[in-house]
């Protein structure tokens, strides 16, 4: 069989074993923080947008700040009900870690479609957001909103759809009740399904890729494709985890 196409998203994790049941209290700094960066990341995504339309690139500073925030919101998902895959609390950081065992990386581009800059985030993307709308449990997982929903839903973020526990109005979503369904057999059992954990690694992978391609970080379209567990099919180097994957 071929080996996947590689998308410029990089998603990659290990597993590791829980605290579960208090998590949802743990991370309440995480979120707290992450209202105001995501805040930081609607905004900043408008100033993008505005210099790809007049220059074709993407600002470096600006496209090194929101990846960070991407990754700082999949390893506290990581850790908390997105996954449940680690014990190991998340840093405080947008840099990369390490030593993490949850990481994303993405390649910057070097150029950037001015016309596509103004339809992708709204129009193009619209399929996905339903698929990742029942993903997440309702509204799309990319962004803060505060109040009422914006306009630009393709960045907006609800805190009950993703910050807390992915319940939001469309109730718990198809992550959230897979990766519950995981920490109760790993409460009984002591061990985190394997086929369980890498198809909650693959609905993150997805969520993560339609995040970065609305968020204007990239032109390649998210592939309609669950890559479910191990490396990333792009990933290219990654740094040693500090904890061992399933089994």
């Amino acid at each position: 069989m071929a080996a996947a196409q590689a998308y410029p998203v990089r998603v990659d994790a290990s597993l590791s074993r829980w605290l579960w049941l208090v998590k949802w209290i743990l991370v309440i700094p995480h979120y707290i923080v992450l209202a105001f960066l995501w805040l930081a990341f609607v905004v900043l995504s408008a100033v993008a947008m505005a210099a790809i339309v007049v220059t074709g690139r993407y600002p470096r500073a600006i496209f090194e700040f929101n990846v960070g925030v991407l990754r700082w919101t999949w390893r506290v998902q990581y850790y908390a009900i997105g996954a449940f895959g680690t014990d190991r609390y998340p840093p405080f950081t947008l840099a990369d870690d390490p030593t993490y065992p949850a990481h994303l990386e993405m390649e910057y581009p070097q150029r950037l479609s001015r016309g596509l800059a103004l339809v992708k985030w709204w129009l193009l993307a619209i399929p996905q957001y339903f698929i990742i709308g029942v993903f997440t449990g309702g509204e799309p997982w990319l962004g803060w909103r505060v109040g009422r929903p914006v306009p630009h839903a393709a960045l907006s973020f609800s805190y009950n759809d993703w910050g807390l526990s992915y319940i939001g109005r469309g109730g718990l979503g198809l992550i959230g009740i897979v990766a519950v369904i995981a920490a109760v057999v790993l409460l009984v059992t002591g061990r985190y399904p394997e086929r369980i954990f890498d198809f909650v690694l693959g609905l993150n992978r997805w969520v993560l890729r339609v995040a970065a391609y609305a968020g204007l970080m990239t032109d390649k379209y998210p592939p309609f494709r669950l890559d479910m567990g191990g490396p990333d099919p792009g990933t290219l180097t990654l740094p040693p985890t500090a904890e061992p994957g399933p089994g």
